[in-house]
């Protein structure tokens, strides 16, 4: 087939008609001749090869057959596909010539190539994202959801779904729901629910969609699940906020110097730290039987240590913890530990309406409980170490300095009475023939013997009095508020137990005995100092009056001391 020069094709059509078409238009002669029917087609042959002048005649000759044919033509210098051209023949009736419409549909395939290729390149993102992209129509039901569905729900659960029915908490008002946003959103937090009921953090970004006239037609976004993170960081702040309170509250009772006041303090910030109306430490203890196996040791708040029992007693049984519901009281309850050891015991109570403990206040609870636990052991020590500077190795009384401590505290209080409104008694007692034991029985003997006197002076006075082995065979006994015959009366009881230790005398003509001096002390103007010279005074009164007795001191005068 071979190209025409003929300007006006001999057609009956309208030649004006075929000026104006957007596409190249030929005339095909009975020889097969293509001739220029408009503009578009002259310029069309010339971006023609002769190869492509080939495939167009037989393209032509194609569509005479099928009425219509598709051709690439194919730019052969550079092998790459020049265009996608549609070829449609239609016969005249006037005579044997027929009009050739050349369509260029490489506008047309490039793109849809390209939408094919983008179709499934968001089809991919789609798929591997982990994003929920949605949207809404004006009847505000999902029109759209990803094909694997979102939050554990099936998309088939999801079209037509509710978006409200989502929401995790209420809402004051539906469009306070992202999926029905009247606003534009970029990344916004809101919690949603999932298919199990679980709750769920996601991040939104969403716009509304309206109409011509302005009218709100549905809304389009993008929710991104961020439960996992939030979860983590949620975590995290935690444990950083327990770490600043742990700090805090251990610096504070840590800081506090006098070692008996650690453990007031770390109660009053314990309970302020966790929000308590109350906190109580105890210590492991044996002699305490309002608390049995525990020693109360600290508290804030007025409630009593018995009120505790019932959860120590859960402790004792080994738990690692405890918590109950007690009148009203949420208590929780941890035992301390020093090295692997329970020694004692932390308990807190918190009102019923305040809302129940959580993991956080548990956890800081037993961080904060061994921290008590190596203070109650600090605590244990430093009075392990005070008793054994105010305590007499041997039989475990007062020594001389912590006696004068006591005596001086109980004369100082005495003063700030009237005069002559109270009275107590100071008894030196001296052994008697204590050297000889220790001569001929020995050490150990005399050692044994100054244990058994101080059973005698321990059984026959009261809590409240001073017992002390002021060195040697010297003892004192203060007899806190007591008069004359008191004192008199726990002389002859100490004479008279004195015949339980005459198997340790020496030999049968230096008996052990006791010899006694007592010195009345009446409130007034009589120092701690005269009051001593006095009763050693009458020690030794008693001492020359025949050992085994005892002597009165006299009375104090107005000018002593």
């Amino acid at each position: 087939m071979s190209i025409g020069s003929l300007e006006t094709p001999p057609l009956h059509v309208s030649a004006p008609a075929l000026q104006r078409y957007e596409e190249p238009v030929f005339c095909v002669a009975a020889d097969g001749l293509l001739v220029p029917a408009n503009p578009l087609a002259r310029d069309f042959l010339l971006r023609l090869t002769s190869s492509d002048v080939d495939k167009l005649a037989a393209a032509a000759h194609k569509s005479a057959i099928q009425n219509r044919a598709v051709v690439d033509m194919v730019d052969v210098g550079t092998g790459t596909s020049l265009q996608h051209l549609q070829i449609t023949l239609v016969p005249l009736a006037t005579d044997a010539s027929a009009l050739l419409f050349v369509r260029d549909l490489t506008l047309d395939n490039t793109l849809r190539t390209a939408l094919v290729e983008s179709r499934r390149r968001y089809k991919d993102f789609i798929d591997i994202s982990s994003d929920f992209p949605w949207e809404i129509s004006r009847n505000r039901r999902f029109v759209f959801v990803p094909p694997r569905g979102a939050l554990g729900y099936t998309p088939e659960a999801l079209i037509a779904c509710d978006p409200v029915t989502l929401s995790a908490g209420e809402m004051a008002m539906s469009t306070g729901m992202p999926f029905l946003t009247q606003r534009r959103i970029e990344n916004e937090e809101f919690w949603l629910k999932r298919a199990d009921g679980r709750a769920a953090c996601v991040l939104v970004s969403a716009m509304p969609l309206v109409d011509a006239e302005g009218h709100w037609i549905g809304a389009r976004g993008v929710c991104r699940d961020v439960t996992e993170t939030r979860d983590r960081e949620n975590t995290l702040t935690r444990v950083r906020n327990r770490e600043r309170m742990l700090t805090r509250i251990v610096r504070a009772f840590r800081d506090e110097v006098d070692p008996e006041a650690m453990l007031t303090v770390a109660a009053d910030v314990l309970a302020r730290g966790l929000g308590a109306e109350h906190c109580q430490i105890f210590r492991s203890s044996e002699d305490d039987t309002s608390t049995p196996g525990y020693r109360h040791a600290a508290h804030f708040g007025d409630l009593p240590p018995e009120a505790a029992l019932s959860v120590l007693s859960s402790l004792s049984d080994g738990a690692a913890s405890a918590e109950v519901v007690i009148n009203g009281w949420q208590v929780l309850a941890s035992p301390t530990r020093y090295q692997h050891g329970v020694n004692g015991a932390v308990v807190l109570w918190r009102k019923v309406e305040r809302g129940a403990w959580n993991d956080d206040d548990r956890l800081l609870l037993g961080d904060i409980a061994n921290q008590v636990g190596i203070t109650i052991e600090q605590l244990s020590h430093h009075e392990h170490v005070l008793r054994i500077s105010r305590t007499d190795a041997l039989t475990g009384l007062l020594n001389r300095g912590a006696f004068m401590d006591g005596l001086r505290r109980h004369i100082s209080r005495g003063d700030r009475v009237p005069a002559g409104s109270t009275s107590s008694v100071l008894m030196y007692v001296d052994l008697d023939n204590f050297k000889h034991v220790n001569d001929t029985r020995g050490h150990q003997a005399g050692d044994d013997l100054l244990q058994m006197v101080r059973s005698i002076l321990v059984q026959q006075t009261r809590p409240t009095d001073l017992v002390a082995r002021l060195g040697g065979d010297e003892f004192a006994v203060w007899l806190h508020n007591a008069d004359l015959t008191i004192g008199e009366r726990r002389a002859n009881q100490f004479l008279e137990r004195t015949r339980e230790l005459l198997s340790y005398s020496g030999s049968p003509d230096r008996p052990i005995g006791m010899s006694i001096g007592i010195a009345v002390w009446v409130a007034g103007p009589e120092n701690m100092e005269h009051l001593l010279a006095r009763a050693d005074a009458a020690m030794y009164v008693a001492k020359r009056g025949g050992k085994g007795t005892f002597s009165i001191a006299p009375p104090a005068n107005a000018q002593a001391g």
